[in-house]
């Protein structure tokens, strides 16, 4: 089979996600068929290969057909592909909640599975509305998110993602939720440091909360980065002060860590940087997704407390929580997760990637004294930077440059960003900041 071949039948049957297919048949964007993936290159069928500089929309850990997590696959085909989790339960799907429970010390001691992170927003949201009610505290039914959020594309994840390009089409299906401005440490005014910021953000939350706490189930929040935004980052303070506000407000806390959880941002789960009196603030929901599988089956995840189960612990169905689908908590999808966990702690991943985002920095520094970067920042193995043009086809250029040099890097919108595999060695990380380097003098040099 031929590259050609591959893409006209998929042009003709495919209809590709958050895409404008007429710029594929129109030739505008490349659409390329992959035949092979191995470690953290993806090879087409005529003999080109890409670094996956994006871990395949953030959800590769491990790299492309990994030996442990191939082979933890394998043996599980032979016992136990799926089996319905209503009245039923499975090895995998046990070990799992167990192992993820433990990692949060504990705290969040109950899981709800589902197949992709909207799906745990609307569960994550559900859920904290369902158990105010359960609580006779019904008229808590609004939510809180951040200006710039992104939860996801289903009707209900859209109320509580602030990014226009998705909401607005659909805005008549919405039920908004309300925002209060982000703590992206870009916003910082003369003098403040990213931690100031956070500070001034939380203080507008706080008057929020004050005026509205009676209406609100939730906030939710990224940790850390709100990613599809543009990789905004931001300080730990904001999400400490948001606990302790939650808290005094009673208003649940949902992180959502779908893409910055799994070790991405230097501790396993974002929310653990941030601490009271030494010790990881503790949200009500935690949503997980993308990588907590190693990129290779759907799989979601909701953690919550103690105190949140017990409200819909009842003799009545009605109280139970409403919500399922056929393949929740599939055993193959948790088998994967299992060998993802496993590779974490044999490999002492953590302290490895600590090595891996100092190269990766280092790398990548030079690009601060271009006089059309901006804002060059890195949080654990997530690095981005800001391009200064007012060119609307700058990302679409970028993307067809970095892929002219053997590198998968897609820009949100004049952002540049990579979120390579944990598994990538120094060589790769060079050819990474070249092609990086060169894919931008490239989409800038070309005319609008």
């Amino acid at each position: 089979m031929s590259n050609t071949d591959l893409l006209q039948r998929s042009l003709n049957a495919v209809w590709h996600p958050c895409t404008q297919m007429k710029q594929h048949a129109a030739g505008g964007l490349p659409l390329i068929p992959i035949a092979s993936g191995k470690g953290v290159w993806l090879h087409d069928f005529d003999g080109r290969r890409y670094l996956d500089a994006v871990s395949s929309w953030w959800v590769n850990l491990f790299g492309h057909c990994n030996p442990r997590i191939n082979a933890a696959l394998r043996e599980q085909l032979e016992e136990l592909e799926h089996v319905i989790l209503a009245g039923f339960t499975h090895r995998p799907v046990v070990e799992l909640s167990e192992r993820l429970s433990q990692l949060t010390g504990g705290a969040l001691g109950h899981c709800f599975y589902a197949s992709d992170g909207a799906s745990a927003t609307e569960i994550a949201l559900k859920m904290s509305f369902h158990s105010w009610r359960n609580r006779g505290r019904a008229a808590k039914q609004d939510f809180l998110c951040l200006e710039g959020s992104y939860h996801g594309e289903t009707v209900g994840a859209l109320a509580v993602t602030d990014v226009a390009i998705f909401k607005d089409a659909y805005a008549p299906l919405i039920r908004a939720a309300a925002t209060v401005p982000s703590p992206d440490a870009r916003n910082a005014r003369d003098g403040e440091t990213p931690a100031d910021v956070a500070r001034r953000a939380a203080a507008v939350l706080e008057r929020h909360l004050e005026q509205h706490h009676q209406h609100i189930a939730a906030l939710i929040v990224e940790p850390l980065i709100q990613c599809a935004s543009g990789m905004a980052m931001y300080d730990p303070e904001y999400l400490r002060l948001a606990r302790t506000l939650c808290d005094r407000f009673e208003v649940h806390l949902i992180c959502d860590e779908i893409a910055v959880g799994c070790g991405r941002t230097g501790t396993f789960f974002a929310h653990e940087q941030a601490t009271t009196d030494g010790q990881p603030i503790k949200p009500d929901f935690l949503c997980l997704s993308k990588g907590i599988s190693g990129g290779y089956l759907p799989l979601s995840i909701v953690l919550t407390t103690d105190a949140v189960y017990g409200t819909f612990y009842d003799d009545a169905t009605s109280r139970g929580f409403l919500h399922s689908h056929s393949y929740t908590g599939n055993a193959l999808a948790c088998r994967a997760a299992l060998a993802t966990l496993d590779i974490f702690a044999q490999d002492k991943v953590l302290e490895a990637n600590r090595t891996l985002a100092a190269k990766l920095g280092s790398t990548f520094a030079p690009l601060a004294d271009h006089p059309q970067v901006r804002h060059l920042r890195q949080r654990g193995m997530i690095l981005a930077f800001d391009v200064d043009t007012a060119d609307a086809d700058f990302s679409r250029r970028f993307y067809r440059a970095a892929l002219d040099r053997e590198a998968l890097i897609r820009p949100i919108g004049n952002t540049v960003y990579v979120m390579p595999p944990y598994i990538i060695n120094d060589e790769e990380i060079a050819h990474l900041g070249r092609a990086t380097s060169g894919a931008l003098a490239e989409a800038l040099a070309q005319p609008n």
